[in-house]
């Protein structure tokens, strides 16, 4: 089942069950897909993971804004709505397991200093594309490397 026919079966189960954020959410996803899919350019599988990343990542600021503003009643919906977004991406990578997958890719480098973090963004970004937040690669890389 592709992503588009699950975003459609759960807009007709959050509309049969009245679920108002849910369904806002659910719609927001579908029209970026589509969007994506009249630009003219291939819609794959890893440009679906990176659209899901990207209003993940808008929602989130948007609610950081929020919050900022004493503004928490919009700042929860927005968090609500990246909640739902995240379930349809892969799962996360844990803090062992990416610390591991980095330190790998240091090893293989030879990265010795904060100086060589460019090396080793590149090569992590790559590896762990969809599975980890580039926020938390490149803090884990800086802690890494400066240790």
């Amino acid at each position: 089942m592709s992503l588009v026919d699950k975003i459609n079966a759960d807009i007709k189960t959050a509309m049969l069950a009245k679920e108002a954020d849910k369904l806002e959410a659910l719609r927001a996803i579908k029209a970026e897909l589509l969007l994506a899919n009249t630009s003219g350019v291939a819609v794959t599988e890893d440009t679906e993971i990176k659209l899901l990343q990207k209003l993940v990542k808008q929602r989130k600021e948007a609610a950081e804004i929020f919050a900022a503003q004493n503004r928490p009643d919009l700042a929860s919906h927005d968090l609500y709505q990246a909640e739902v977004t995240q379930t349809y991406l892969p799962a996360q990578m844990s803090e062992e397991e990416l610390k591991a997958i980095i330190q790998g890719i240091i090893s293989q480098t030879g990265a010795s200093s904060i100086k060589d973090m460019g090396k080793v963004m590149g090569m992590a970004s790559k590896q762990l594309a969809g599975k980890a937040d580039n926020k938390m690669v490149s803090e884990m890389v800086k802690l890494l490397l400066s240790a």
